[in-house]
């Protein structure tokens, strides 16, 4: 069972609410280029905006590490081989693809460089660290937090924005894209809030797209 909230659920566009905090400008400034592979510097963006929507509705999560740890998660496809990420990363039995390991462990390396100097304590790096190792390759969550950094990280596929780079690289149409996206991520998805965010927003990009006819 997905985890609930009682609470409102924002299902609106996500263009409508961008994060609009600064306090994370510092780490953004130290990881531009690790975000221009895998139009990493489109999708973090995006996911921290759905990231923040979540800690909204949980706020028994701790926010910061939620936050932190999705502009971190995937830096770590900026040090991998970039032919790689493509050829394996999205392509055959993918979750268990070597490249998408790397990608974990190159993330928490990243993280561990560049937090102490800027003021983040060895515990809190810990806790970041242990929901990259893994976001992407292990079964189950370990924590509330990991549980809304995964939602975050896949959130963003549905919105049409997503949806337009990520087709391509599993090589479908957009159509097809979506309707992966119901059958096998929707499922994926740890909370019920991001459940409801996921099947308005795919509920717009098959309308906006013309998914009904463009298959």
């Amino acid at each position: 069972m997905p985890i609930d909230t009682a609470l409102t659920v924002d299902t609106s566009p996500i263009s409508t609410t961008p994060s609009t905090a600064t306090d994370l400008d510092p780490i953004w400034a130290r990881v531009v280029p690790e975000t221009r592979a895998r139009s990493n510097d489109i999708h973090l963006p995006i996911s921290l905006a759905y990231a923040e929507r979540l800690c909204t509705v949980h706020p028994e999560a701790d926010a910061l590490v939620v936050r932190v740890t999705i502009l971190l998660h995937d830096t770590g496809w900026g040090r991998v081989d970039e032919e790689r990420i493509l050829s394996e990363g999205f392509s055959g039995d993918w979750r268990k693809a070597d490249i998408r390991y790397e990608h974990e462990r190159q993330g928490c390396l990243i993280a561990e460089e560049i937090l102490p100097e800027l003021g983040y304590d060895d515990a809190f790096i810990a806790r970041v660290t242990a929901i990259i190792d893994g976001h992407d390759t292990r079964p189950e969550p370990r924590s509330l937090e990991d549980s809304l950094v995964r939602d975050a990280d896949r959130l963003w596929r549905f919105d049409h924005t997503g949806i337009a780079l990520a087709h391509n690289w599993f090589k479908m149409t957009p159509a097809a894209y979506m309707d992966r996206l119901e059958a096998e991520i929707i499922p994926e998805l740890q909370t019920s809030a991001a459940r409801r965010m996921a099947e308005t927003d795919l509920a717009r990009s098959r309308a906006l797209l013309k998914a009904s006819v463009l298959r």
